[in-house]
């Protein structure tokens, strides 16, 4: 009964989240163990170590993983993102008008998810590690979702604060701990696409919530509640849902994947272990504090924040935007879908490409470039259509390069434990900038202010951007010169099992 459960899961959400896939999975590098099966007495058998695996054997087993990981994942980050988020929606539906939400009030109510939400988020790695992925994630997931189910109770402007500071905390651990949990899963080249696909679930969160929030408005006084109202309580009890059935449905590492036959999964550890040139998997304070002493973990801090902001302010104020160019509010929460659909889209795109081309740098460059062009129309044009364009522009922009980005920051950090904590902290100091995105659109209908911040702030990823692959580059050389000099090759990886990205085997991905 189990098993016939999970497999109609799966298979009910492969088919929304993964039905692009098998014409963009790109070929990988052919670095590991070929796998030949048996069938006739159903033993497996791994072939040389040395041997190649070919392009269609690899895709095969990364398809299997991409089947069994990616559908539930993206499920929980839609349902985590549109939980956030939904306080935009639930501002058009009345809710400021019944919480007399004046002046500064929605801007400290948005803003407060970010305080606690920002330093959970490095310990819940580390506990993420200590403990199982299908135990912590669920975990958290039943937390926020009843708090957030229970805002439906709200009735006064400081209710929905506490719920917020609240909702933060227990939210935390979701978006990076998933991140983290991919790069568990897949060798760097392949990361990319698989992140641009579970943070897509972002997008995809922002324009189901436009429609669903237009929905559910209608519900306005039934059970004597807002239609606000209803808008916290059915989307929290949808998470809780989820969140239950995550404890059974979640797989943990490729050592003990159920679905994986011994051969694959054999070749999965092996694989990994090559990518990451066999470096340390094991908990051990000293890698925490290489995380926190790499500067080029704070550089990769400043590239995020300067992204994050504007995916921030596009999730809490593209409703008011669009209610404030003369559409009316139910209008406006339908005409908040399609800057989210084009934002989906073109995440998915530009990670295919990222990965195909083995890139990180450039296309985090060219999205922000993408971004800025719209803000620059929001911030110049006055007509609505004009305006409307802007929008959709800068979502289509920046929505991509996150996952890129986020691709390149554990790509870069060498060693298990060092990789979940610079994940954790690009991720959780990034997510301060939510503060400055919730209140910087102070002054409608142009907006003013508030563009011409994302405009700063995009200019300072892409200028961070450069410096990161200019450093990465120097960086490659100077290992290149030392394995040249002191004939350091792969054979002497044991020597280095500790350096973590330090090691003169490990190359920085641009």
């Amino acid at each position: 009964m189990h098993k016939m459960m999970k497999g109609f899961l799966l298979k009910r959400y492969s088919r929304v989240l993964l039905s692009i896939l098998p014409s963009l999975m790109s070929s990988g590098m052919p670095l590991s163990p070929k796998i030949s099966a048996d069938k006739g007495s159903g033993n497996e058998k791994l072939g040389p170590v040395d041997a190649e695996l070919d392009a269609q054997e690899r895709r095969r087993v990364l398809r299997k993983i991409d089947w069994h990981l990616l559908p539930f994942v993206s499920l929980l980050y839609l349902l985590s993102f549109l939980d956030r988020s939904n306080v935009g929606n639930a501002k058009v539906a009345g809710m400021s008008t019944d919480l007399n939400l004046t002046g500064y009030r929605y801007n400290i109510a948005a803003a407060v998810f970010f305080f606690l939400y920002s330093f959970a988020e490095v310990p819940s790695n580390i506990l993420l590690k200590i403990f199982r992925p299908s135990r912590w994630i669920p975990s958290i997931m039943v937390a926020w979702g009843l708090i957030m189910t229970l805002m439906c109770l709200v009735n006064t402007f400081q209710g929905l604060v506490v719920a917020r500071v609240f909702l933060g905390l227990t939210e935390a651990g979701l978006f990076p701990g998933v991140t983290y949990y991919i790069s568990l899963w897949y060798p760097r080249d392949e990361r990319s696409l698989r992140i641009a696909i579970f943070f897509s679930a972002a997008t995809v969160a922002g324009a189901f919530g436009g429609i669903l929030a237009y929905a559910i408005e209608k519900m306005e006084g039934v059970g004597g509640l807002h239609g606000w109202q209803w808008i916290f309580c059915l989307e929290g009890i949808a998470t809780i849902i989820a969140a239950l059935a995550a404890f059974f449905f979640m797989y943990d590492y490729p050592d003990t994947a159920s679905f994986l036959t011994d051969a694959e999964r054999q070749y999965v550890i092996e694989m990994l272990k090559r990518d990451s040139n066999n470096l340390s998997t094991d908990y051990q304070l000293r890698f925490v504090l290489q995380a926190l002493r790499d500067y080029k973990a704070y550089v990769q801090v400043g590239v995020y924040i300067g992204l994050l902001i504007p995916i921030y302010a596009i999730a809490l104020f593209t409703p008011t935007i669009i209610n404030e160019l003369g559409f009316s509010a139910a209008n406006a929460q339908l005409l908040s879908v399609p800057p989210f659909v084009c934002g989906c889209i073109f995440t998915i795109l530009v990670g295919v490409l990222s990965d195909k081309h083995k890139l990180r740098g450039p296309y985090v460059i060219g999205g922000a470039f993408v971004s800025l062009v719209g803000y620059i129309v929001l911030y110049t044009q006055s007509g609505a259509a004009a305006s409307y364009f802007g929008a959709v522009l800068a979502a289509v922009g920046v929505f991509p390069t996150i996952a890129v980005d986020l691709a390149w920051v554990s790509s870069n950090a060498g060693g298990d434990i060092k990789r979940g904590v610079v994940v954790a902290m690009v991720i959780g100091i990034g997510n301060l900038g939510g503060i400055c995105s919730s209140f910087v659109y102070l002054d409608p209908p142009r907006f003013h202010i508030g563009h011409g911040t994302m405009i700063g702030f995009l200019s300072l990823s892409i200028l961070l951007s450069c410096f990161a692959m200019w450093d990465y580059q120097r960086l490659n050389k100077q290992k290149d010169a030392l394995c040249l000099e002191q004939e350091i090759t792969d054979d002497r990886k044991d020597e280095f099992v500790d350096m973590g990205d330090e090691s003169p085997l490990f190359r920085y991905a641009v």
